[in-house]
């Protein structure tokens, strides 16, 4: 008797065991890299190539197109254990619900969401590279594809890229709803795209020193910055997504990896070739597209909505700014006086601004427009349609943007002042709401008598457009 009770609290503790493991898992990078771990614990001389075939089986990955690029019959693949396979597949199988949830994505540390499909195709079409001299269908698997699914013009269309969404909850995250209604290619399918790219024409080089799966992951996404933010941070890091990509993809060649991918899906559906005709009608629509996205993704910098910072109500109605605009007013931050170098970090100096504005100055919501923090991101202020409180006199006739921290004797990092004197810049106008013809100004307070000497004031007077703040 004793020895059946005895096997029958094993069993239970087993079981519970169990249980607690697939429940601490949430849809966080971390977490995510904590199966991949489990998965390399079981067979700890398994290749990283070898760990992605099973994390692929887990995930039911595997359709025609990805066959004719990896050529892996994964029906003799070993099988994960049933709880940590239910959590690989709802982790990396990706879709999007008709009540607008998308599933397949992980928060990272830096802010984004990833979707984890073409991340892991990326990495493992590089891996293949090593053994077969050539990186082939590395850009289709991890992007292209998706793109030529998006891109093609469609009546019943009303957006080919986008949008965002937001976590139901940032430290334990489980659902994620998009803040628009979806297309057919999602941020966060970009960004998993994109990092796929990225990560995957790294490991194809053979001198690079081999990683497992889940240390290369670690590496990219996990790093903690330090001093002077990414002016000093590695250059393999997810914070860097899109300047990386960016000096990867030349437009050109990434329109002709889309409009081959759209052609191969038609093959391998057993549909007709396409006529001389339909191929250029492809190739225009699909240039079409690509300034779209080129604009979306690879000229304008990453910003952190306000659902995602934790942004309260606006109190009363918005104004709307008529747009285009002439002016972009510079301001740095007396309050939070440190620079921010975590998306957390950076978030609660945003609330705090925010409850600042909106409990003892009595705004309606932040001043800002857009807020520059030293992770990496711009912060959603009151964004690119709401006319904010920033500049006496001049808040309907331009955007506020601050960088957080105190600059009166010290700049912000070199990679801060280019998000915002290049990159959020050149966002405006190529998206129509900065005019070409543009001035940044620098915020009155920050050039008055009592602080004539400032820092980052100095600094902007030798930004191209820059003009000299009225008085």
């Amino acid at each position: 008797m004793d020895r059946v009770c005895w096997k029958l609290s094993l069993v239970f503790l087993v079981l519970l065991v169990s249980t607690c493991v697939e429940a601490s898992f949430s849809y966080r990078m971390e977490d995510f890299i904590s199966a991949v771990k489990q998965v390399e614990d079981e067979d700890p001389g398994s290749e990283p190539l070898a760990v992605l075939k099973r994390l692929r089986r887990a995930a039911e990955v595997n359709d025609p197109f990805i066959q004719y690029f990896l050529f892996s019959d994964l029906s003799g693949v070993p099988e994960l254990a049933a709880n940590l396979s239910d959590y690989i597949r709802k982790a990396v199988h990706h879709r999007v619900t008709e009540d607008a949830k998308e599933e397949g994505v992980v928060l990272t540390p830096d802010g984004t969401t990833v979707a984890l499909r073409p991340l892991l195709l990326g990495i493992e079409a590089g891996l293949l590279a090593k053994t077969r001299g050539r990186v082939r269908g590395l850009y289709q698997l991890a992007l292209a594809r998706d793109l030529g699914l998006s891109l093609r013009q469609s009546p019943t269309v009303t957006r080919r890229l986008g949008p965002d969404g937001c976590w139901d909850n940032l430290s334990s995250p489980q659902v994620f709803t998009l803040s628009d209604s979806p297309s057919l290619l999602t941020t966060a399918q970009v960004n998993g795209g994109m990092d796929g790219v990225v990560l995957g024409l790294e490991v194809s080089d053979k001198s690079r020193r081999p990683l497992k799966l889940s240390n290369l992951l670690t590496e990219y996404y996990c790093h903690q910055l330090e001093g002077k933010g990414l002016d000093t941070a590695p250059r393999l890091i997810s914070r860097r997504r899109r300047e990386n990509f960016k000096q990867l993809s030349v437009p050109l060649l990434l329109t002709r990896q889309v409009v081959k991918s759209v052609q191969l899906q038609q093959s391998l559906t057993g549909q007709s070739n396409m006529e001389r005709k339909e191929k250029k009608e492809l190739m225009r629509e699909v240039k079409e597209g690509m300034k779209e996205f080129v604009h979306m993704y690879m000229d304008c910098p990453p910003i952190v909505t306000r659902c995602m910072w934790g942004a309260k109500p606006y109190i009363g109605t918005p104004t709307n700014l008529a747009l285009p605009l002439s002016f972009m007013f510079i301001h740095h931050t007396s309050t939070p006086s440190q620079p921010c170098l975590t998306f957390e970090q950076c978030s609660a100096d945003m609330r705090s601004m925010q409850r600042f504005h909106q409990e003892d100055r009595g705004w309606d919501d932040i001043g800002y427009s857009f807020v520059a923090g030293s992770d990496g991101n711009i912060y959603e202020g009151r964004g690119w349609y709401w006319q904010g409180a920033h500049t006496l006199g001049y808040n309907s006739v331009g955007y506020g943007v601050s960088f957080i921290g105190d600059y009166s004797s010290v700049l912000p990092s070199q990679h801060a002042m280019e998000l915002v004197r290049d990159q959020l810049a050149s966002c405006a106008v190529g998206g129509g709401r900065l005019i070409p013809t543009f001035t940044l100004m620098g915020h009155r307070q920050v050039v008055n008598t009592a602080c004539p000497g400032d820092a980052l004031y100095s600094e902007i007077k030798t930004w191209k457009h820059f003009g000299e703040v009225q008085k």
